[in-house]
């Protein structure tokens, strides 16, 4: 499209040579020098060692459809989607239409987690519920991003849905726990003549078991933490 603009005459061997790239799943780049078309790069999509396993993680957590969204050609797009079992792709896509279509997801009634690492996905990371980028992207996206996983990993993403898995089951057990107490105060008020204090140690039960609850987590990573720097004291490592 770009050499279409700057009007640069593409050859028919070089021509021959993007069907048969776009044919097996590559990319051509051109290359113009002083308006003159000088040559062109084959680029193959090369897929992260780990995504297939994150997917499958990403799966059992509950996560219903997983898209591809790229500015790339259909062919690579398809490819890939196809290799790694997702639900649909959406290729040759520009940055707008990439927030364009995940705006339209939203009205469905999807909220959407759109990862992503370039310039061109700023727009569509602003636009979703959750937008996650990784250490080392580009500045505009990890700028715009709300979470950044430091260690460059997708695997960090399954940690993350599983946090946020985990803070929402605890969130709705403390509610449940609020809730309850209130309830049954109201109930006893009615029908079981509640005194003062049978409401006040019924509202206490209520608010320290939400408190116990909710720190519950935390004193899990405790003992996660003392057990992880127990076994580093059993064995010690030695800088060489």
């Amino acid at each position: 499209r770009f050499m279409d603009l700057e009007a640069i005459t593409i050859p028919p061997t070089i021509q021959k040579a993007m069907q048969t790239g776009h044919d097996i799943g590559a990319s051509l780049v051109m290359v113009a020098v002083d308006g003159d078309l000088a040559g062109a790069l084959e680029l193959h999509p090369t897929i992260r060692p780990e995504t297939q396993a994150v997917i499958h993680k990403l799966r059992e957590l509950g996560v219903q459809s997983m898209h591809i969204i790229s500015g790339d050609h259909e062919a690579p797009t398809r490819a890939m989607a196809e290799g790694l079992g997702l639900d649909s792709y959406s290729a040759e896509v520009l940055p707008s239409q990439k927030a364009a279509i995940i705006a339209q997801m939203q009205e469905e009634g999807r909220r959407i987690c759109y990862v992503g690492d370039g310039i061109n996905d700023s727009i569509a990371l602003k636009q979703a519920n959750v937008s996650v980028s990784l250490r080392g992207a580009s500045t505009v996206a990890t700028d715009t991003a709300q979470v950044i996983l430091m260690d460059e990993d997708l695997e960090q993403l399954v940690h993350l849905f599983a946090v946020a898995k985990g803070f929402n089951r605890n969130l709705t057990q403390c509610l449940t726990i609020a809730a309850i107490p209130g309830l049954l105060n109201i109930y006893g008020a009615f029908f079981l003549h509640f005194g003062l204090i049978s409401s006040v140690v019924c509202n206490q039960i209520g608010m320290w078991s939400g408190i116990g609850n909710a720190t519950r987590p935390l004193l899990a990573q405790r003992r996660v933490d003392r057990r992880t720097a127990a076994q580093l004291d059993t064995h010690p490592t030695t800088a060489q």
